[in-house]
């Protein structure tokens, strides 16, 4: 795969991880005075290009202090395993509940087998490494790191998923904000600025959850988010609006279906009528088909994990 890259400013450089297409998934370097760290890794595929960009900089492997995953789904971290084998020095920085997963994950790998079949899973994500629990570090809600010169701070930020942390980095006034703060797909990017995808992949959408992970991160007043899907975005405070919007959205959405027995084709025909509304009044111009090959696998998952609400708020209820 062809290493490429975009400096963000602020010694931060955005990474293109090749995960299904160019532009979906991203992961990012981060330096000051001398030493480095990953936000997020991409898969094992993405490995030998997070290597050549560090020598590229002129960054010896034991320079980079910090791999950090901002959760455990393989997209984000699917690739620890290899990058600390390569970079003798570094800890990994995970979620306490993540954590686990990342020493051990043969419970991650026969789950995702299951769900993409042993050849897919293969092809997109190699195989899945276990990391020594001595170099392992869990993360805490406010715990600080140090990084050269500069200082980053882990955030519990539960609503995607339970064992997800966002990193604030005061320097930058940004946040690297892995899923929690939705996606925004360059392509989808109108004159109106960044379309924003709220992301209930499976298996944790938590609405209230969510909604006090946003509300908690926009108290920071954050100057850019540095989203995985994709790249670096300004101006934040309006996005926030449209992600809670989409929280309420997708939580009634679901609600209606609360008594079908297998809603998720339904939930997904609602979602992607949703979406074309919105893309259509945020001044999208494009053909149905081209739509559909950038969202059609996000809603698709968004289907699955409002369905997996669902049938969680079922357990709640009849209990």
């Amino acid at each position: 795969m062809k290493l490429k890259f975009r400096d963000e400013g602020q010694e931060i450089t955005c990474i293109e991880t090749h995960f299904q297409r160019p532009g979906l998934a991203s992961c990012y370097l981060i330096q000051s005075a001398g030493e480095a760290a990953l936000i997020d890794t991409g898969t094992a595929r993405t490995t030998d290009n997070i290597m050549q960009l560090i020598e590229l900089f002129g960054l010896a492997p034991g320079q980079v202090r910090y791999v950090i995953p901002t959760h455990v789904h393989l997209d984000h971290a699917g690739g620890a395993g290899q990058l600390m084998q390569r970079l003798p020095d570094a800890e990994l920085v995970m979620h306490h509940f993540g954590a686990r997963h990342m020493i051990d994950p043969s419970k991650i790998a026969l789950g995702s087998s299951e769900v993409y079949g042993e050849e897919e899973f293969s092809k997109q994500f190699v195989e899945l490494l276990p990391i020594d629990e001595k170099r392992v570090i869990q993360a805490t809600d406010g715990m600080r790191i140090t990084l050269g010169e500069r200082e980053l701070t882990c955030i519990d930020t539960p609503g995607h998923a339970r064992h997800h942390i966002c990193i604030w980095d005061q320097q930058s006034r940004g946040i690297f904000s892995g899923d929690t703060f939705g996606l925004a797909y360059p392509e989808l990017t109108t004159e109106q600025g960044p379309f924003m995808v709220l992301p209930s992949t499976p298996t944790q959408f938590d609405p209230e959850s969510w909604h006090r992970t946003i509300d908690r991160l926009m108290a920071l007043q954050p100057s850019r988010m540095y989203l995985t899907h994709y790249g670096a975005i300004d101006n934040p405070q309006p996005l926030s609006t449209v992600l809670h919007e989409e929280i309420d959205v997708y939580a009634a959405i679901a609600l209606s279906y609360a008594d079908a027995q297998n809603p998720v084709g339904e939930l997904e025909a609602v979602l992607w009528e949703h979406f074309r509304k919105r893309l259509h009044a945020h001044g999208n111009q494009q053909s149905l088909r081209e739509q559909e090959r950038l969202l059609a696998m996000d809603v698709r998952l968004c289907a699955q994990g409002l369905q997996v609400w669902l049938d969680r708020s079922r357990g709640k209820r009849a209990s």
